[in-house]
């Protein structure tokens, strides 16, 4: 049995969980803005004793490695790839979009259509790929500001599902009669159990010493106005 600690600070969302061959067997998780760094170490103690599991029975560590919030990203991996030193244990990240698409299609399973996961940025720019109902990609990872035009070609041809928390601001501009959005949140680490089981099957673990998240972006620092 393959027993794996999955992690999940890309959003808002500060979400651990453990799965046993794929399934979801502990979760803990809050939706709430700057809780990842004090609550992050606890709901991964929770799960842990929820599971009724020694750290040393664990397979492996995987990680939500973004795109998403940059500091979110770092307390994520960061704590990710000490567990993995400390327990000598291998490193697996997860595509955080895909991951959300590996949501929604567990909790749709009739969808048909593309999925469009969204990150919310800045403004009207997301974070952003599309999926088909295999989890392949049909447009890449990629940074995007939306407009009336968005996904034009994409829309035409097929529904289109989109989701996340970058979603609901872009339902007022994106009206073509295929569109339509999902306001379940889909940022849960317990949507990364089938991905993760597969990466660990396939022997896809990351170099833990080298291993960054995928901002996508660089991190711009910005300084507060002058009163």
């Amino acid at each position: 049995m393959i027993t794996i600690l999955q992690i999940e600070t890309a959003t808002q969302v500060c979400s651990a969980a453990i799965s046993q061959d794929g399934k979801t067997i502990a979760l803990k998780e809050e939706m709430a803005s700057n809780i990842h760094a004090g609550s992050l170490t606890l709901f991964i103690q929770s799960v842990m004793d929820t599971a009724g599991l020694k750290f040393s029975e664990l397979d492996a560590i995987a990680v939500s490695k973004g795109p998403g919030s940059y500091t979110g990203l770092r307390i994520g991996v960061s704590t990710a790839k000490g567990l993995c030193f400390a327990l000598d244990k291998p490193l697996i990240a997860i595509d955080t979009l895909q991951m959300m698409a590996e949501g929604f299609l567990k909790a749709e399973p009739a969808h048909e259509g593309l999925i469009c996961a969204m990150i919310d940025a800045r403004r009207m720019e997301v974070f952003t790929a599309v999926f088909d109902a295999q989890l392949d990609y049909v447009s890449p990872v990629e940074a995007k500001i939306i407009d009336e035009q968005s996904f034009e070609s994409l829309l035409t041809a097929n529904p289109v599902t989109f989701i996340g928390d970058g979603a609901a601001k872009c339902a007022v501009t994106l009206t073509h009669e295929n569109a339509h959005f999902s306001i379940t949140n889909y940022n849960s680490a317990g949507n990364m159990s089938q991905l993760a089981m597969q990466a660990y099957t396939q022997g896809k673990f990351e170099d833990v010493a080298y291993f960054e998240p995928f901002y996508l972006k660089d991190f711009v620092l910005t300084t507060p106005k002058k009163k």
